[in-house]
């Protein structure tokens, strides 16, 4: 009678977790449309019943927000929006100027501080809709945009996370003010699987459904100009909550500048994590599931 008793434990146990699998799974993609100074910007959005908290997701240089945090490809787990939603956190993920859903404005061109002021309206409009602060989580040139952001609007951010920190701050980006005709050069296969460079983190097939997506959302490169606003960047600056992420074989993420990064914050609420294996796109790659953990293990103690 015991053992049978026990089964019955075990089946509901199974039954409650394919439950909760499959609500997880149900989660759907929704578009919004937030117009920032005039513009429209796209917001994707992932959310899970009575949420542990909302994160914001900022792509890097190349990619949107789908192929980037999104990516579905059948017998394997790659989406970080799935991933953050079966840890219990509801996730947006916002399409910067000239990209994916979000069309360019007139200028042609993109900027940091066009960014930073993209970035800090969707943040009041997802306060306003949510009632509490967003974490961010930017990668790569988007967590360039994060710090940015969170250095001129702190009020708006409950944590900063920063992976693939793509710059150093003892290095000085000369003036950049190119006010000519944005190139629109098309991308590439080739740029599309750049990132993929240890072997054995990521499956074949889950690359050339990467490339596919990422060339069908963003088959027009993006422009930029004015990089010299990037100089604003200053950890000493920062008063949030940050993760800084680095990924052990990122070629993007410098472990000396990091090191100077951490040391200027001058919040005791941080952390710098490195992930075993994986490269610049780790959040695609085997060390996936450590990148989800430690992101929401510095959300939820931050909470505490």
């Amino acid at each position: 009678m015991k053992n049978v008793y026990v089964s019955r434990l075990m089946l509901l146990a199974g039954l409650l977790l394919v439950l909760q699998v499959s609500q997880i799974n149900a989660a759907e993609l929704t578009r919004h449309t937030v117009v920032a100074d005039g513009h429209p910007m796209a917001l994707w959005e992932k959310s899970v019943p009575d949420p542990k908290g909302h994160i914001l997701l900022h792509h890097g240089r190349t990619w949107s927000s789908l192929p980037d945090f999104d990516l579905q490809v059948p017998g394997e787990e790659l989406s970080l929006m799935d991933g953050f939603n079966a840890m219990g956190f509801s996730v947006w993920a916002l399409d910067a100027r000239g990209y994916g859903g979000t069309a360019r404005d007139s200028s042609g061109w993109h900027t940091p501080d066009r960014a930073a002021r993209d970035m800090a309206i969707v943040l009041d409009w997802l306060q306003a809709r949510n009632g509490e602060k967003t974490h961010v989580w930017g990668w790569s040139y988007g967590s360039m945009v994060a710090q940015l952001t969170a250095q001129r609007h702190p009020q708006a951010f409950r944590s900063v996370t920063l992976f693939g920190y793509p710059t150093d701050p003892d290095v000085e980006v000369p003036n950049d003010s190119n006010g000519g005709e944005a190139p629109k050069r098309p991308t590439t296969a080739e740029a599309a699987a750049s990132d993929f460079i240890v072997a054995g983190a990521i499956s074949q097939h889950a690359i050339d459904t990467f490339v596919a997506a990422a060339l069908a959302a963003d088959p027009v490169r993006a422009d930029w100009n004015q990089l010299h606003e990037w100089n604003e960047l200053d950890g000493a600056r920062l008063t949030v909550p940050v993760l800084l992420l680095q990924a052990e074989f990122d070629p993007l993420a410098n472990t000396d500048a990091h090191a100077r990064l951490f040391v200027s914050i001058p919040n005791a609420n941080k952390q710098w994590v490195v992930l075993a294996g994986g490269a610049h796109a780790a959040l695609l790659e085997t060390p996936r599931a450590r990148l989800i953990k430690a992101s929401v293990d510095f959300m939820q103690w931050m909470e505490q």
